[in-house]
């Protein structure tokens, strides 16, 4: 939405930051699924420097800072910067061993930092409107505006922008006018994929960083797809293994290894194999994925089958 509707909101906050490091190259690297941001973004550079805002001698000054649009295959691992990096290198995105950090050996090994849309696109806000300004947004350590996509069954679906603080609930039934199908909801995945799934307990809970990892939670990007209580969770649960196993870039055998095993587990489970001596092994072998894998992609397919064998636990036993 940003990078359609505002790219030059994001051209000033790159502009700016690679000013304030001395950086003087910017790759913004965009799906190829997303052609008209692609576009829209390449008009918006090229007006920048005609008018002088971008290229040698920025403003009639010494310094400069070049721009580009880098189109991506769009695989899901790229999210993770090291994994970028690769990519926008022309190589197969897989995650980096790190130290170093992007920060010390990034991209062609020059420091390099990474940051996300919206992260870039507060910066002009922040310095016109001042620190204050953006911290009236939100509430906690959580400051400034989330972009929440509501998803799946909600009856109103779409882009709300909103500081942080209204509960879950809010969300969903004062903006979402709660599910499409009329039958409560069950859950909700909050913040992507990898995001764990929230219980009706649970929907009271303030949308703020803190306040979700403190439920074992993530707010992640602000993606919420909701499900009625017709949903069958044992089969989130598999697809969230699966999901993993799909989009691993294999470097690291917590995540490559791990994902495929837990779609064998599952479906053990649900078919009524040694029930309960595979629920075990469930927990042992998200247990190594958290904490033995290489990035957040390993790292965090557990989340949802936990939440599952946390909140919803009787939807991952043998199927009748």
């Amino acid at each position: 939405m940003i990078m359609e509707s505002d790219p030059f909101v994001l051209i000033e906050g790159m502009t700016i930051a690679g000013l304030a490091v001395g950086a003087t190259r910017g790759f913004i690297y965009v799906r190829a699924e997303y052609p008209q941001a692609i576009g829209t973004l390449r008009s918006a550079i090229e007006t920048a420097v005609a008018a002088g805002y971008l290229g040698e001698g920025i403003q009639g000054t010494e310094r400069e800072f070049h721009l580009e649009v880098r189109e991506a295959a769009g695989a899901y691992i790229c999210g993770e910067e090291t994994s970028l990096l690769e990519s926008l290198e022309g190589k197969r995105g897989m995650v980096r061993y790190r130290p170093p950090l992007p920060a010390v050996k990034g991209l062609f090994a020059k420091p390099t930092i990474v940051n996300n849309v919206i992260s870039l696109a507060s910066v002009p806000i922040i310095l016109d409107k001042g620190a204050k300004f953006y911290q009236d947004f939100g509430s906690g350590r959580s400051r400034g505006t989330l972009t929440i996509q509501l998803a799946g069954n909600v009856k109103r679906g779409g882009l709300v922008e909103i500081g942080f603080g209204p509960s879950l609930n809010e969300i969903l039934h004062d903006f979402g006018g709660g599910s499409a199908s009329g039958r409560p909801i069950r859950a909700v995945q909050a913040g992507g994929p990898l995001g764990a799934y929230v219980h009706p307990s649970q929907f009271d809970t303030p949308l703020d960083y803190e306040a979700f990892a403190a439920i074992g939670a993530m707010i992640g990007h602000g993606g919420l797809v909701v499900f009625d209580d017709t949903v069958d969770m044992g089969e989130q649960a598999r697809f969230a293994m699966e999901f993993c196993a799909i989009e691993s870039c294999g470097k690291c055998t917590p995540c490559r290894v791990g994902a495929v095993r837990g779609v064998e587990v599952i479906d053990r489970i649900r078919n009524g194999v040694d029930e309960s001596k595979n629920l075990e092994l469930l927990r042992d072998l998200c247990d190594t994925m958290v904490n033995g894998s290489l990035c957040a992609l390993g790292g965090m397919a557990p989340f949802p089958v936990l939440s599952v064998l946390n909140h919803f636990p009787e939807d991952l036993r043998a199927r009748a």
